[in-house]
């Protein structure tokens, strides 16, 4: 997490401070910020909504395809409601703008994550041992 983070804040700080003509050390700082508020909000949102699950009788690792999606856009939705009073305050941006920089930088993240869990799968493969014919 601590790898995945730290390198799009390196990819993400400099593009936005560009974008906004802002100072890279303003954005590098939102971006910790933000980086860190989504690591806090989604071990608190997995953890309600597994809670969730439960309290209807279902369990949480046999989620169905609609539930997952229901779940990765509610975390984003509430990354989005958190994130955009920051981002207003922060680089005194309209609503307006500071929902299209997040939006942008929320689909570029998705791009990231797909390219970042595909070269980590690579650089740090997972043995899986073949089972015993018995």
């Amino acid at each position: 997490t601590f790898m995945f983070e730290v390198l799009l804040i390196l990819l993400i700080a400099p593009v936005i401070a560009w974008a906004l003509d802002k100072s890279v050390l303003d954005t590098g700082l939102l971006s910790i910020l933000l980086a860190t508020k989504a690591m806090i909000l989604n071990y608190a949102y997995n953890y309600g909504f597994d809670l969730m699950d439960v309290s209807y009788g279902r369990i949480p690792t046999q989620r169905s395809f609609k539930w997952r999606v229901i779940h990765a856009l509610g975390f984003e939705v509430v990354l989005t409601i958190t994130s955009l009073p920051i981002i207003i305050w922060w680089l005194g941006l309209s609503i307006y703008s500071a929902l299209l920089m997040d939006l942008t930088v929320v689909s570029f993240v998705i791009l990231y994550t797909i390219i970042f869990t595909r070269i980590y799968d690579e650089v740090f493969p997972v043995i899986q041992f073949r089972a015993q014919e018995q």
